[in-house]
């Protein structure tokens, strides 16, 4: 049985779109185990684990408001004609997600530290204002909460990555070329 080969080129990404979507998606890896590790370790690091994944949090917090602003203001490729629909529909879905995910889980971190009282330091002294008041109680749903979304996440990206290599190693058409610049 030979593998299907779509030789259509799909439309590459504009630039500010690729550089943005590795430059978060090196973060968010940065982040997701940064995260992981401080929470099944206590070293003598975690002060500087946590400043870490508090800033870079911040960051991809800014920068997928940038995305988001550059997704509205530049049109994304269209996907291959012969994409069945439910696929179309997932690649969407998953898209939505995936922006949520990525708004949601730096502020539910920041919201989490605020009712927790925990002041939010970034590197070189920046703070950041709370969300919140102290409220010890809603500190322990929104950190439960940035758990469950962290997971998450790691399982939306491991589906993104899964469709990247469905398109580029088993349909071959051009999806995944779009978004190396190729």
């Amino acid at each position: 049985m030979s593998l299907p080969q779509n030789t259509g080129k799909a439309a590459p990404f504009p630039r500010l779109s690729i550089m943005l979507h590795w430059i978060m998606a090196a973060l968010i890896l940065v982040m997701l185990f940064v995260g992981l590790f401080m929470a099944h370790i206590s070293s003598i690091h975690y002060a500087g684990l946590f400043t870490l994944h508090r800033t870079v949090g911040f960051l991809i917090l800014l920068l997928v408001v940038i995305r988001l602003i550059n997704r509205f203001t530049n049109r994304t490729p269209p996907l291959p004609a012969d994409l069945p629909g439910p696929m179309k529909l997932a690649a969407h879905l998953s898209h939505i997600l995936l922006y949520g995910f990525m708004f949601a889980l730096p502020l539910v971190g920041w919201a989490m530290l605020s009712a927790g009282g925990y002041p939010i330091t970034l590197w070189g002294g920046c703070h950041i204002p709370p969300l919140m008041g102290f409220h010890p109680h809603l500190w322990g749903a929104l950190r439960c909460l940035h758990s469950l979304l962290a997971y998450g996440l790691i399982l939306l990206i491991l589906a993104h990555i899964g469709a990247a290599l469905l398109h580029g190693v088993i349909r071959r058409d051009g999806v995944m070329g779009s978004m190396l610049g190729r």
